[in-house]
């Protein structure tokens, strides 16, 4: 009974977090330091750098000049 219980409540939290996940993300992203740690930790992951930086700094082109 005792495992039902925590079983039920480990679910329910989960639910909540899945559910309330971008007002949690952006309360904790308010504050700078969690921000700093996030964008540091962020661009550790090899697939981040790869994929997105390029796009991000990529030069645009305007085909109208």
């Amino acid at each position: 009974m005792r495992v039902f219980v925590i079983l039920t409540a480990i679910v329910a939290a989960i639910s909540m977090l899945y559910k309330w996940r971008y007002k949690l993300m952006n309360a904790m992203l308010a504050v700078s330091f969690l921000r700093r740690f996030a964008v540091s930790i962020s661009m550790n992951l090899p697939s981040i750098r790869k994929n997105i930086l390029p796009s991000i700094f990529k030069e645009t082109s305007d085909s109208t000049t």
